[in-house]
């Protein structure tokens, strides 16, 4: 998946801004990068890829 790629279809939110809110804010959980960027917040699909990128992040 490319960072310009919607990741949250309901709110038409990209992975890169997913990705730069859970950077940039050093989100942890879930609800915190919903709180930030409503990703998530609708039909709850996105959820577990949020949940990745969440865990592939802090691995680095």
């Amino acid at each position: 998946m490319e960072k310009d790629d919607i990741i949250c279809s309901c709110m038409e939110i990209t992975k890169g801004e997913v990705e730069n809110a859970i950077i940039d804010k050093k989100l942890t959980t879930i609800e915190q990068v919903q709180d930030e960027t409503e990703a998530g917040t609708v039909c709850g699909a996105c959820v577990e890829d949020i949940h990745l990128l969440l865990e592939e992040i802090q691995v680095k």
